[in-house]
């Protein structure tokens, strides 16, 4: 059932009722917001209205997206408010997310000190009797006065009408939110997230912290995820890009893409105390390279030419390796002695696409050798999998990853192959509210350089607009582990 906007004061209601959006004035207080609860069950429902701001930290024509509602039984939460406060700041507005308390009657003074104390950011009168009801709810209100700038005050009049402007501007995103609350449920692909080798990554870096203190220097992303290098340079890591730039003798760890030689041979000539975090999948491509050189081959490498994995791997043997990124480069490609070929791949792409640009080679060049195991690593191979068994059956499929994250991007190319539409986000603050209309069966994966809490935050939020039932899908189980360096371990 499609949601519906619930407005306290006609002057609101007014202000909300814009194309695509059901308004409902349910009148002010909570008696009247009790009566209009009990009418509308189950069905989603996002109150609006004005409300007084509990502290100075939001200021009046603010928003404010409650997390929770502080009702007489207990805090209730509300989880979709992370995707509802993305997308109203994406329309321009100024959105705080937090408690907000309901109370009986107007509240001033220390009263509203008091409920600033407990954490809340607003107060209204009516939120807590539709929290007490099933059904999806999100709760957005603008605010009009704060303990700085009291209601009945010169100004008043003008911040209502910068409160209910701001309530104007968000109407279309919370009739958004409304057509994207629904029953359904999600399918969680199994296999997903973080792989041994991004796992052992990380745990270099957070143990060469412990080891050798701060700060300690990785070139370029040690995975490619934002949230992963956000927390590690919480902790004390330093990222560049060149070698350049680290400070002559200092530890640094190279991330796990792997690099070229010329890369070690720089920071040995700076003295560095070098930890390698390189995925040893990476390191078994670069040793085949290695092997292939001494033969003499021309060596095609199947990967795409701009990413940090093909760049370390052709660095190898830079006057021997061709980097083949499609079938059509495959059909062109040349080698310096047909009967002295070899190939290997980025170990990040899709299967079925390296597949097809493999036969190619091997149609053209009979002769060519191949790595003794497939380059494409078990954790990639297992997320495609897993992501094609759940794109078969979901309306839409969601991938959490960073989109310089090339195992991220495989995923989406794989769903979208199936027929499905699917999109690539950084974390739930990306998830456009248009893409969850009429999509009654969501597809959860997540790249393996994805930390698998953005997961959860993702499955509470859309469980939050109504797709409460979970079902995972499991193709296989992963219990690779890696040793780490003797630097760390």
């Amino acid at each position: 059932m499609t949601g519906i906007i619930c407005a306290p004061l006609r002057m609101e209601a007014a202000a909300l009722r814009v194309p695509g959006a059901r308004v409902l004035h349910t009148g002010m207080g909570p008696r009247r917001a009790a009566e209009s609860a009990a009418r509308l069950e189950d069905t989603p429902v996002v109150v609006s209205g004005v409300s007084g701001g509990v502290t100075d930290r939001v200021r009046p024509g603010d928003l404010v997206v409650a997390t929770e509602i502080d009702t007489p039984e207990g805090p209730v939460p509300l989880p979709s408010a992370p995707l509802l406060a993305a997308a109203l700041r994406r329309h321009g507005l100024t959105v705080h997310t937090g408690p907000i308390t309901s109370s009986d009657g107007l509240v001033e003074g220390a009263e509203r000190a008091r409920l600033a104390e407990r954490g809340a950011l607003a107060v209204d009168m009516e939120s807590a009797q539709f929290a007490a009801r099933p059904g999806p709810l999100a709760v957005v209100r603008s605010v009009v006065d704060t303990p700085g700038h009291p209601l009945w005050r010169p100004g008043t009049v003008w911040r209502g009408i910068s409160g209910l402007r701001s309530l104007r501007a968000a109407a279309p995103v919370l009739a958004q939110w409304c057509d994207a609350a629904a029953g359904g449920e999600i399918l969680l692909a199994s296999p997903r997230s973080f792989c041994a080798g991004v796992e052992r990554a990380i745990e270099i870096v957070e143990r060469a912290l412990e080891r050798y203190g701060s700060p300690v220097y990785v070139r370029r992303q040690i995975v490619h995820n934002a949230h992963v290098v956000r927390r590690l340079e919480s902790l004390g890591a330093v990222f560049v890009q060149e070698i350049a730039e680290i400070p002559a003798g200092a530890t640094t760890v190279l991330a796990a893409h792997g690099v070229a030689p010329s890369v070690r041979e720089a920071a040995a000539d700076r003295g560095l105390k070098v930890i390698d975090a390189t995925c040893p999948l990476v390191t078994k491509v670069h040793n085949e390279v290695r092997r292939y050189r001494s033969r003499d081959d021309t060596i095609f490498l199947i990967g795409h030419a701009d990413h940090e994995e093909v760049e370390g791997t052709f660095g190898e043997a830079p006057d021997h390796v061709v980097v083949v990124e499609d079938a059509a480069a495959a059909a062109q490609v040349r080698a310096r002695d047909p009967e002295r070929v070899a190939y290997v791949m980025q170990t990040t792409l899709a299967v079925d696409e390296a597949d097809e640009i493999a036969s190619v080679l091997r149609e053209r060049f009979p002769a060519m050798s191949a790595p003794r195991r497939d380059d494409i690593c078990y954790a990639t191979t297992n997320r495609q999998r897993a992501v094609r068994a759940v794109a078969e059956h979901a309306d839409l499929v969601l991938v959490v990853g960073s989109t310089n994250s090339s195992n991220s991007q495989r995923l989406v190319e794989v769903a979208r192959r199936q027929g499905t539409r699917a999109y690539l986000v950084d974390d739930v603050s990306e998830v456009d509210l248009r893409w969850l209309a009429g999509a009654r069966r969501i597809g959860i994966t997540a790249g393996a350089s994805a930390p698998p809490q953005l997961v959860e935050e993702l499955t509470r939020c859309l469980g939050g607009l109504g797709r409460d039932r979970l079902r995972e899908s499991q193709v296989a189980d992963e219990d690779v582990q890696f040793t780490l360096p003797r630097e760390v371990g």
